[in-house]
């Protein structure tokens, strides 16, 4: 007797970790449900890779930021491969803002953060609950930041957002268990174009000063991060609730630069 054949969804998954996540989990055999607010041309890439995998892979627009959007983004998957094994919420946004520009940060910045870094991340997990204990159980994986830990990123903000959604972790892993277990990944710097285009002229001077201070001598690229989310997903099925760092060392190194020097 074959197997049930295994979806994803991957929140944020044309881009970036999103879209390594996405390719590496069509290399362990599942078939991808790729979300994405406005990198079409990326997630439609995305898929056509999946899919030169052998396995199949779609793209459907939807705001996380909206419950609405989030519940026919499952409905879709499951309408597509009927059920829902894995969810990675992947996608999120933030402003770099120095943190002494107090008076940048505005309602409209802690509002649109919060709706997608965190709430977002809610409705996902809320939309994927039936599905995957119909299926006999899954696993959501939250995509967090050092920043959550450290008080240090591209704004305050963007760091209170990922603390509370390492709260979410825990909570959602006490409340859909046994059958759901939930876990986050905590990445430090991450190489790519997220993370140039919102430093700018300083982009390489930060990552170098980076690079010369952590202990393992690099900054993360999108498929570092890509294999942490995926030891998650295949290895021992009683880790819940944790929140695993891949940032070559970043917490334990002493080093903080700010991001607007």
């Amino acid at each position: 007797m074959s197997l049930p054949q295994k979806v994803a969804i991957v929140t944020g998954g044309g881009t970036g970790v999103g879209r390594a996540t996405s390719l590496g989990l069509a290399r362990l055999g599942y078939h991808v449900m790729i979300n994405y607010s406005r990198s079409r041309d990326e997630a439609e890439q995305t898929v056509a890779e999946i899919e030169k995998l052998g396995q199949q892979g779609l793209a459907v627009l939807a705001d996380v930021a909206e419950d609405a959007a989030c519940r026919r983004l499952v409905a879709d998957t499951v309408s597509a491969w009927g059920r829902v094994d894995v969810l990675v919420n992947c996608a999120g946004t933030t402003e770099f803002i120095p943190f002494d520009d107090l008076d940048r940060v505005t309602d409209e910045v802690w509002d649109r953060l919060y709706k997608v870094n965190v709430v977002g991340a809610f409705h996902c997990a809320r939309a994927v609950r039936e599905p995957m204990q119909n299926a006999g159980g899954g696993m959501i994986v939250n995509v967090s930041s050092v920043a959550a830990q450290l008080g240090q990123g591209s704004s305050i903000p963007y760091c209170c957002t990922k603390a509370a959604l390492d709260n979410l972790t825990v909570s959602l892993a006490r409340t859909l268990a046994p059958q759901i277990r939930v876990n986050g990944v905590a990445p430090g710097f991450i190489a790519g174009r997220w993370t140039e285009a919102g430093l700018g002229a300083n982009y390489d001077r930060i990552k170098q000063s980076y690079e010369k201070s952590l202990p393992l001598g690099r900054v993360c690229d999108p498929e570092d991060v890509a294999a942490c989310i995926l030891s998650l997903i295949s290895g021992s099925l009683l880790v819940t609730g944790q929140t695993l760092t891949v940032d070559s060392g970043m917490m334990i190194s002493g080093f903080h630069v700010k991001f607007s020097e």
